[in-house]
């Protein structure tokens, strides 16, 4: 691990990851509730909200939206990724380079690693290649840690989800980007594992606020980092909102109750 407390992935050693790599890894569908969403403009300015560390999305968005983008949003570059119209054993393509992710302007990089896969040896050694170069740059490196194959018969347990955390740690990732694993004392275990490893929940399909709030309180009183979320802030009519309410519970460790008070006292009123 190399420290990253004071680097633009964090603010104050915790991680608010806002993710839009969705239109390749699940495509338009991902936009039908709020289509305006599918307009990387949109979510580009949702990303300069305070709450927000990073905005990570693959090669072609950086490239065409960023550069309108730099002053006021981080950006993490999501190097791999493959469409949901691939149907075969889980794999994830290398879309860009480290290099390249520099030169647009990357703050960090991120990477997908399906342990369990028939493809896992694959994916580490291009995981290694990208962690060590992302080292030359001081950029940090997140791991989209999922356990996913034919050789797992659930990949949705507590004890998967830990050792997809380990994962991360044992591979040299700075953060580990998890599915939530059902209770906080299992993310308590994960976290554990994980040791310097700092890990953030993955958020999901959309979940109603209390829902999804009391998922992210339950990683922070575990000792989580925070959260890497796409559905769940685009996929809302007032994201900003939303991303008030986690501003409270992720940074300042408030309550969900009073993390929705506040951000409903914050909402402009309706004309």
């Amino acid at each position: 691990m190399i420290p990253i407390d004071d680097s633009p992935l964090t603010r104050d050693g915790k991680v608010l990851i806002l993710a839009y790599d969705h239109g390749l890894e699940h495509g338009p569908v991902d936009f039908e509730d709020v289509p305006e969403s599918a307009n990387p403009e949109r979510v580009f300015d949702v990303a300069t909200h305070d709450a927000v560390t990073s905005l990570a999305v693959q090669k072609g968005i950086a490239e065409a939206y960023y550069p309108s983008y730099e002053d006021d949003v981080n950006l993490l570059a999501k190097l791999n990724g493959t469409s949901n119209l691939w149907r075969g054993e889980p794999d994830s393509a290398v879309n860009w380079s480290v290099d390249y992710a520099h030169e647009v302007g990357a703050d960090s990089i991120g990477f997908t690693v399906y342990g369990g896969s028939n493809n896992e040896i694959e994916m580490v050694e291009e995981f290694r290649d990208a962690q060590e170069k992302a080292r030359e740059y001081d950029m940090p490196a997140v791991m989209w840690s999922y356990p996913r194959g034919q050789g797992l018969r659930n990949a949705k347990t507590p004890e998967s989800i830990a050792y997809s955390a380990r994962l991360g740690l044992e591979l040299g990732a700075d953060v580990a980007k998890v599915k939530y694993p059902g209770s906080q004392a299992a993310m308590e275990e994960t976290v554990r594992m994980a040791g310097k490893t700092k890990v953030v929940m993955s958020g999901g399909s959309k979940r109603s606020d209390e829902e999804f709030l009391s998922n992210v309180k339950s990683v922070i009183d575990a000792g989580g980092a925070g959260l890497a979320v796409g559905r769940n802030v685009f996929q809302r009519e007032n994201p900003e909102r939303l991303l008030d309410a986690l501003e409270k519970v992720i940074f300042e460790e408030t309550s969900v109750e009073a993390a929705l008070d506040a951000a409903e006292a914050a909402a402009p009123e309706a004309e």
